[in-house]
């Protein structure tokens, strides 16, 4: 048993935020039925190449444990048949523009009145009110206006956004975590609720101890590169064939890393010798160190700076990450057999969550494109196979 097990889900989602918010519960245990337009599908079935098979990998990254209809919702007939669907689950979760939902018929005070237990989740780029409730959300355009990208990349050089999709990553998890809140509310109080979550609100909320700074201070924090603000040094070195990160966070940290690497006259220049005295001494400090990682390979410092107690760590590629012994050694890899023309095999990483009495074991492949239409027809909502016939034929699945 997985802990979401019996709850059922309505996807009504696109693209990445919500299906990651999705794929979130549906590894959980939920029953994710994504809703997706006949034909094309879901936006990201189209992201393509690279595909595997027939599928494009982008598609194949995010919707995994999930069951796919196809359903024409601005007809009468796709309306009623996502009104029954509605009225069987428990949680919707959307990320249309705000308003979309309402056109449809299906904003949250209408889908309260027929089902006042379901928990309604909608994720926006920049809320569903204020200001810029109207603008789409694309995760550069986020990243930029939310202030992750002016304090990312080298310091004289241009802001660089991060390198996976941080702003709909982000707000995926914590469309997933609103939902879970959500879903306890309802248990003492016996109704569900509508919850939302920013795009924009999701990344500025990362800022962290950035936006700490600057409401200490008055100054905003300025890009540099892989240092540490306000610890030294903390950052990426280049060795002989390869990067490595480093941490040397403290005074007795320090001393160890002057040992390891047989400096110890580095030890006692006064210079360094304190946190402080390293912050103020970068400019000098950064160069010496980096100098130093330059003489010997990547694989020989990392394992020299763990004896010493370290931290340190490779700047490895995607691929080594995929193919790494350590999440070999943790079952970190789903392997999910797929239905689809040449695909065969889909991996992706498996949910980081791991629960001791009720494990996330169950990994299907992504769904064809309206794979589930006829079950889903038939078996939950009560369609005779006649009647799903005619659904076909009016093209509204």
């Amino acid at each position: 048993m997985r802990p979401l097990e019996g709850l059922r889900v309505v996807d009504l989602t696109r693209v990445l935020s919500g299906p990651y918010c999705t794929m979130q519960l549906g590894d959980l245990g939920a029953e994710v039925i994504k809703v997706e337009r006949p034909v094309e599908g879901d936006d990201t079935r189209a992201f393509a190449p690279p595909y595997q098979g027939d599928e494009a990998a982008y598609f194949l990254s995010v919707n995994r444990n999930k069951k796919s209809i196809t359903l024409d919702m601005k007809s009468d007939a796709g309306r009623e048949v996502l009104w029954r669907l509605i009225e069987k689950s428990d949680v919707l979760v959307e990320n249309f523009r705000p308003g979309a939902m309402d056109r449809l018929g299906f904003s949250y005070a209408a889908v309260s009145a027929r089902r006042p237990t379901l928990v309604y989740c909608s994720i926006s780029g920049f809320g569903n009110t204020g200001l810029m409730k109207d603008r789409p959300g694309y995760d550069v355009i986020v990243q930029g206006e939310a202030g992750i990208q002016d304090i990312t990349g080298p310091a004289d050089g241009a802001p660089y956004k991060v390198g996976t999709s941080i702003a709909d990553l982000v707000s995926g998890l914590n469309g997933s975590q609103a939902v879970l809140a959500a879903l306890y509310a309802a248990k003492i109080t016996g109704r569900g609720q509508h919850v939302s979550v920013s795009m924009y609100e999701a990344v500025a909320s990362l800022l962290s101890f950035n936006a700490s700074i600057y409401f200490a201070t008055g100054e905003s924090p300025k890009r540099r590169g892989n240092a540490h603000a306000t610890i030294v040094p903390y950052e990426t070195f280049e060795a002989s064939d390869g990067w490595i990160s480093l941490g040397v966070a403290n005074d007795e940290l320090w001393k160890r890393f002057c040992k390891a690497v047989e400096r110890p006259e580095l030890t006692d220049d006064p210079r360094f010798a304190k946190a402080a005295d390293r912050v103020r001494n970068r400019d000098i400090l950064v160069p010496i160190v980096k100098d130093i990682i330059k003489q010997r390979k990547r694989d020989e410092w990392l394992p020299l700076m763990d004896a010493a107690g370290i931290p340190s760590g490779a700047i490895r590629t995607v691929g080594e990450v995929c193919e790494s012994a350590l999440l070999r050694s943790r079952d970190m890899i789903a392997e999910m057999p797929h239905a689809g023309k040449g695909v065969g095999i889909v991996k992706n990483i498996k949910n980081p969550m791991h629960l001791g009495a009720t494990p996330l074991d169950t990994y299907t492949a992504p769904p064809r494109l309206g794979e589930h239409t006829r079950e889903i027809l038939t078996g939950l909502l009560g369609y005779s196979a006649g009647e799903v016939d005619e659904l076909a034929r009016s093209e509204t699945i």
